[in-house]
């Protein structure tokens, strides 16, 4: 019975599987033959519209350029979707960060943001500074929709002719677009972004506004934001009241003010202004008579060859200031600030001048157009800060954005980690040839000593005993202790790292050393020092809110590194460093090539990094750390130590320093009376006074006495006798 059940099964499984086979195949055959048979009927209908000959291939051309174009269509998009996040809803209201800064004495330094002036409508502008600007940026302003095509296209084709960039073809809306939003980086996907602005700024604003914006936002040099802040940099005088040869002066910044900043070229910036005012008779604007008196007259800037001015330290500041700004807590809306820095500025001018007279007296020796230095306490404090030989010329801030190599001024960091892990200074070590692979380092007198102490391979900066070093405890941990004294640029683990075969900053050294400098604890570099809301209310402060200090060595390794750098000026490679009476600790450093020398240096009071090459990276004519650096290292440092009480280099003791080989150059310093350091408040002193005045701000007034004066009413009170 079971089995006539299980066959009656199977042949009902067989039928299903066969009734379902003979469905599948007979569906496919009809897919298949009404398919062919679409297909013929399409073929037969589109053969209707066939083209032949030279109709054919402008079809194709055009189908082509239509799917070509709505790729590129898509493509742009794409590119211009980030430059769309940077706009939002309060856009137009959002202010400016604008930064009043203050020398640690209370003094204004300068200014650096954008401080919006609205108060000056359109219509009180003078008509020739408009019609000058608009002659010279963007005749057709009024008539194309934010992208000038037909200015575009004569710009192209003036640049191929003369071969360069003679024309810029960037309309007035596109490069407010630039202002508000992007910065100043030449690429096509910047371009692209900026087209795309340009619309969106038509589709929201009159053409009114958006030429009010570019008057108030541009940059026209010397720290000055729109028309009539430069107006009263550059004249003394509100916009209202400049004459045709001002306008034409100011009309001629918005493009390449550093360039043309009159008061930093003068015959370039009248140059420039008797251009505009021939673009604006070109234009048609006004007529050669009108312009004639202003060609005969030229505006003069006032003078401000007087006003030395910190630039390099005061952009480095306000780039503090804006990473501070973001850690503020969110009920601090303010965006205007009145900022104390710890610059001290006779330190400055010296510093200024000092890198300026090396370069005029050993530059063309060497070969060297540039420097940069950096002068800071041991806590972080930076003092001084010299970005460039001429901010006029270079707005580059060498000090903390050129990364150079620094060559054997970074070995103290090999030679603390042996210290670390064991050595002692009279460790013996062996200086013998050595080779990784290919590569066989050699030192710098390409001799070797064999059996010696640790410090006497630094106080000769060996590069052999710097590489056995590194390969006996290992690249990653000296790597490691340069990060956490403050190295903040990548350093990567090669052969040569030992030798400073890596990337590093001024500024960066400079923290590293004041490690070295203060005991061993972390730094935090700082040239804020106290940032104020326009009410007077501190909303950061040094030593409240920044980070506290780590030991990141230890107290004995110190006592050890120290005498060895000590040593290495006393009687070794930075002799030229050497101060009258004051004990001083540093290592030189000198690149292949010569590209590079280094001077990184520190007492008890301060610490500093001197360096000295090209912006080219080409070679100097053997330059080393300890000619031109240190030379100049000890200048500063001379004037620097006047005045104030001196203190210890940890480890060192108060042994007395030894006397001078000769006694230094005297600088002659603009600006400075006298080249001998009047005294001044000791940091814990000037501290003190702060906290006092903090006190005093702080207080409640006093109440009223009964029938007595009120605390606030100094008329009341009576005269005081002797």
């Amino acid at each position: 019975m079971s089995e006539r059940k299980t066959s009656s099964f199977r042949v009902w499984l067989r039928n299903a599987l066969l009734d379902a086979d003979a469905r599948i195949d007979s569906g496919l055959f009809r897919l298949g033959t009404g398919t062919v048979r679409a297909a013929a009927a399409y073929s037969a209908f589109m053969e209707r519209f066939a083209l032949t000959g030279f109709k054919r291939f402008l079809v194709g051309m055009a189908s082509e350029g239509f799917t070509l174009g709505t790729a590129g269509i898509i493509a742009v998009l794409a590119l211009a979707l980030p430059a769309f996040r940077e706009t939002s809803d309060d856009w137009l209201k959002r202010t400016e960060l604008a930064v009043t800064f203050l020398d640690r004495y209370g003094n204004v330094l300068g200014e650096r943001g954008v401080r919006q002036n609205d108060t000056v409508p359109l219509e009180d502008f003078p008509d020739y500074l408009i019609k000058a600007v608009l002659a010279t940026e963007d005749r057709r302003f009024y008539e194309h929709f934010g992208i000038d095509i037909a200015g575009t296209a004569r710009a192209l084709v003036t640049n191929a002719r003369a071969g360069g960039v003679r024309q810029g073809g960037s309309s007035l809306s596109q490069q407010l677009a630039k202002n508000l939003f992007l910065s100043n980086e030449r690429t096509i996907e910047r371009k692209i972004k900026e087209a795309f602005l340009a619309l969106w700024l038509e589709s929201r604003l009159t053409k009114s506004q958006i030429l009010k914006l570019y008057l108030d936002r541009a940059y026209l040099g010397g720290g000055a934001y729109g028309a009539d802040a430069a107006a009263k940099y550059y004249f003394g005088k509100s916009i209202r009241e400049v004459n045709l040869a001002e306008a034409a002066m100011l009309a001629g910044l918005f493009k390449a003010p550093s360039k043309y900043a009159p008061h930093v070229n003068l015959p370039a910036a009248r140059a420039r202004a008797s251009t505009v005012l021939d673009n604006l008779v070109e234009a048609g604007f006004m007529t050669e008579g009108q312009v004639f008196g202003a060609r005969r007259n030229p505006a003069t800037p006032i003078d401000r060859r007087d006003i030395a001015v910190p630039d390099y330290y005061l952009d480095y500041a306000f780039s503090e200031v804006k990473k501070l700004v973001e850690t503020l807590p969110k009920s601090v809306s303010e965006r205007i600030f009145v900022v104390r820095t710890g610059l001290d500025p006779n330190i400055q001018k010296v510093a200024e001048a000092a890198l300026d007279q090396s370069l005029r007296q050993f530059g063309k020796d060497y070969k060297a157009s540039q420097g940069a230095i950096v002068i800071m306490e041991p806590n972080g404090t930076v003092r001084a800060l010299v970005g460039g030989r001429d901010y006029g010329e270079s707005q580059f801030n060498r000090a903390t954005d050129a990364l150079r190599q620094p060559g054997s001024s970074f070995k103290p960091f090999v030679y603390t980690v042996s210290l670390m892990n064991g050595y002692k200074p009279t460790t013996i070590v062996q200086d013998a040839p050595i080779c990784l692979g290919n590569w066989c380092p050699q030192n710098y007198g390409r001799s070797y000593m064999g059996s010696i102490t640790l410090q006497t391979a630094l106080q000769h900066s060996l590069n052999t005993v710097a590489v056995r070093l590194a390969e006996k405890f290992g690249r990653q941990k000296i790597v490691d202790l340069a990060k956490s004294m403050g190295i903040t640029s990548p350093l990567t683990l090669t052969a040569p790292l030992p030798l400073g075969a890596v990337e590093v900053t001024v500024i960066d050294m400079t923290t590293a050393y004041a490690v070295f400098a203060n005991g061993g604890k972390s730094v935090y570099p700082h040239a804020v020092v106290e940032m104020r809301v326009g009410t007077g209310d501190v909303v950061w402060r040094y030593d409240r809110d920044a980070p506290q200090p780590v030991q990141v060595i230890p107290p004995s390794v110190i006592n050890d590194i120290n005498p060895m750098l000590n040593n290495v000026v006393e009687n070794g490679t930075g002799r030229r460093a050497r101060l009258e009476g004051i004990k001083v600790a540093g290592k030189t450093g000198t690149t292949n090539a010569y590209r590079d020398a280094w001077f990184m240096g520190f007492t008890g009071n301060y610490v500093g990094g001197v360096w000295f090459g090209n912006d080219d990276y080409t070679s100097t004519n053997k330059m080393t750390g300890g000619s031109l650096p240190a030379m100049t290292w000890q200048k500063v440092m001379a004037y620097a130590h006047q005045g104030i009480d001196l203190k210890f280099i940890p480890g060192v003791g108060d042994a007395p320093a030894p006397k001078l080989d000769q006694a230094p150059t005297p600088l002659d310093v603009p600006g400075l009376e006298a080249t001998s350091r009047p005294i001044t408040l000791s940091p814990r002193s000037a501290e003190r006074l702060g906290r006092l005045e903090r006190l005093f701000k702080e207080a409640p007034p006093l109440p009223p006495t009964p029938g007595g004066p009120t605390a606030m009413d100094a008329r009341a009170l009576p005269a005081r006798t002797n």
